[in-house]
């Protein structure tokens, strides 16, 4: 039980004097990338060939003079997913990438036996072929500012001490002994950290409005509910970091008078949703939630509340609701959650990037975190980098960062020698961005003049082959199923804006189509009544602006450029390539390709199905599509 400040700072001291024994600490991925790619069982092999040399996970290797203490461990997600399972080995800083069971021998024997990196598992640049032996020297990382995941990837996020070896619990002890409530509410915003759930609000404001509430009950609720296509930031840091999390709650439990708060988590997150009961019970067993906290008469507890995974549950008046054991739907507003959220009461909401935030600011000053970012963006943010990326994963970097050091310093470029075409930025609730706006600092303003938003950071990068017309259509498939129904702008425009859609990728789209669209965009876009609704419109209309052209070469033309829209597509034969072998007109199964041996082969497009069996017959390259 850790009673005052007095004994956290005595158990820190303990853990870190723990460590100075360990010659070696092995940790191996335990994020949920990792975890299915088999991470687990090479923790496991790592684990018991360790013990089999000495006893429990901490074993003195070398009985000969020259002491090894090796610790094996489970750590949260490094963000490099597609490189998994990965092994780090201390404090060599060596990084392993996409390790397999039957490697583990050769880790105790070469590198943890004899100090020898093993080249075989090094990562090694997928372009100029460099290989790497530290996470911090590679391409990946080196861009990066790992504030909030600074400690994924580096403890085991199911021991409570190791996040309190590495100043966890510290800002709180320091909140509860040395700060008022308002003190904190000044210094949130003073540091002008802004909602990372999408948004951008100040947090500071929204915690001193719940605090100059006159209720003598509060809520404090953490939405983990994230349902972006392409990302997994909270995800990731609940799993890895999830003491973390805790605290930037506790802290904000204190700020605004709130003794109770609600994590909701979607239950398609069980790695997460274990870790955080995990940490819960540890820190009421240790005295950090519940009654009395360090002995200053703060008293705060956390419930865990798994989510059936609805995407408008990210708004705060639908996510209050599903609490409540209602239907997840928005409500008009006011009142404001700060006013009247959970059971009606002053309920402070944030998401889980925007909490983790709080610790480090606590402790190292507003000063400190206004000096990364830009000026009315502060900071740092973490994106879910995916789609047509050399490198791929989640990352962590200063506001402000342009999308072509993104793309191409840390994403490696794009893959195949093809071309950028458009990022999709913050899923369906972003727009698109494209070659123009590859120096435009990514930040919540220069977004959103742009027509864009972060979102919650999803990053979704295209090349020259996708169709920006199909791309709409996907997220207005998305956003028109994850409807409430509740308003009639939502609820109707969302569909009649996805049929347009796929009239248009299907080739009966008329040019009275994209004018409908293009007004449907905008009156959902303003007429809705959540977030949902209002974002909805984004990738609609940020591909019509910056991607007309396709639009209409879609519906004048009847031609995908991109080649995707499969109704679209259509085959001919170059009679300069043909060499009238006749195979392609044999496997056509509705007889629409004819000529003559040793002559040029025609195909009757009236007749083609589009099959493409003979792309894929002619040994020549002959038949095109287009």
């Amino acid at each position: 039980m850790i009673k005052d400040r007095g004994d956290l700072e005595r158990a820190a001291a303990a853990w870190r004097e723990e460590q100075k024994k360990c010659g070696l600490k092995v940790l191996i991925c335990a994020g949920t990338g990792c975890v299915a790619g088999g991470s687990m069982e090479v923790y496991r092999r790592i684990k018991e060939l360790v013990e089999a040399e000495g006893l429990n996970t901490l074993v003195d290797l070398d009985k000969h003079g020259d002491s090894k203490k090796i610790r094996v461990s489970p750590s949260g997600c490094h963000g490099f997913c597609e490189m998994g399972p990965i092994v780090r080995i201390e404090p060599k800083g060596i990084f392993y990438t996409k390790v397999k069971p039957e490697d583990a021998e050769d880790i105790v024997e070469i590198t943890l036996k004899k100090g020898e990196v093993i080249d075989r598992l090094l990562y090694r640049h997928p372009v100029t072929g460099e290989r790497y032996i530290e996470e911090e020297n590679m391409p990946f990382y080196k861009k990066q500012k790992r504030n909030v995941l600074k400690n994924c990837g580096r403890i085991n996020p199911e021991d409570i001490f190791e996040y309190i070896g590495n100043n966890g619990y510290h800002a709180l002890a320091k909140v509860l002994t040395e700060m008022t409530p308002e003190g904190v509410c000044q210094i949130i915003n003073k540091a002008n950290l802004r909602g990372r759930g999408g948004g951008g609000f100040p947090a500071g404001i929204k915690w001193d409005s719940v605090r100059k509430e006159n209720s003598e009950i509060k809520y404090v609720v953490c939405n983990g509910d994230e349902g972006d296509p392409g990302a997994f930031m909270d995800r990731s840091i609940m799993e890895g970091d999830p003491h973390r999390v805790l605290e930037g709650m506790l802290i904000a439990g204190y700020a605004s008078g709130a003794k109770e708060g609600y994590i909701y988590v979607r239950a398609e997150y069980p790695l997460a949703v274990k870790r955080l009961q995990k940490a819960v019970k540890q820190a009421r067993e240790h005295g950090l939630l519940g009654e009395n906290i360090l002995s200053t008469g703060f008293s705060f507890d956390i419930k865990i509340n798994k989510g059936a995974g609805a995407f408008v549950c990210g708004e705060g008046s639908a996510l209050t609701a599903s609490i409540e054991g209602n239907r997840g739907m928005p409500r008009t507003k006011p009142p404001r959650t700060v006013q009247a959220g959970l059971w009606g009461k002053p309920t402070l909401l944030n998401n889980v990037e925007t909490f983790a935030n709080v610790p480090d600011i606590i402790i190292n000053g507003a000063e400190w975190f206004l000096g990364m970012g830009t000026p009315n963006s502060p900071g740092t943010k973490a994106f879910a980098l995916t789609g047509n990326i050399v490198n791929t994963g989640l990352i962590e970097v200063p506001m402000g960062i342009t999308l072509r050091e993104i793309i191409y310093d840390i994403g490696g470029g794009i893959p195949g020698g093809k071309e950028f075409k458009a990022v999709q930025i913050g899923g369906p609730s972003g727009g698109c961005l494209t070659k123009k706006h590859m120096d435009l600092p990514l930040d919540f303003d220069s977004l959103e003049k742009a027509g864009a938003m972060i979102g919650s950071g999803g990053l979704v990068v295209m090349d020259e082959d996708a169709c920006m017309v199909e791309v709409a259509r996907f997220f207005m498939d998305f956003t028109q199923k994850e409807s409430c129904g509740k308003c009639v702008p939502c609820r109707e425009g969302t569909k009649r804006m996805l049929e347009i859609l796929e009239r248009i990728v299907s080739g009966n789209g008329t040019m009275e189509d994209i004018e409908l669209l293009e007004e449907l965009a905008i009156t959902v876009k303003t007429g809705s009544l959540c977030g949902l609704g209002k974002t909805a419109a984004n990738p609609v209309l940020t591909t019509l602006k910056y991607f007309g052209d396709e639009y209409l070469a879609h519906v004048k033309e009847k031609k995908c450029p991109a080649g995707v829209c499969r109704a679209l597509k259509g085959y001919s034969i170059d009679p300069e390539k043909c060499k009238g072998c006749s195979k392609c007109s044999k496997v056509c199964p509705v007889n629409a390709i004819t000529g003559k041996i040793k002559q040029a082969f025609t195909i009757d497009r009236e007749k083609c199905i589009k099959c493409g069996a003979c792309v894929s017959t002619c040994p020549f390259n002959a038949v095109e599509e287009g």
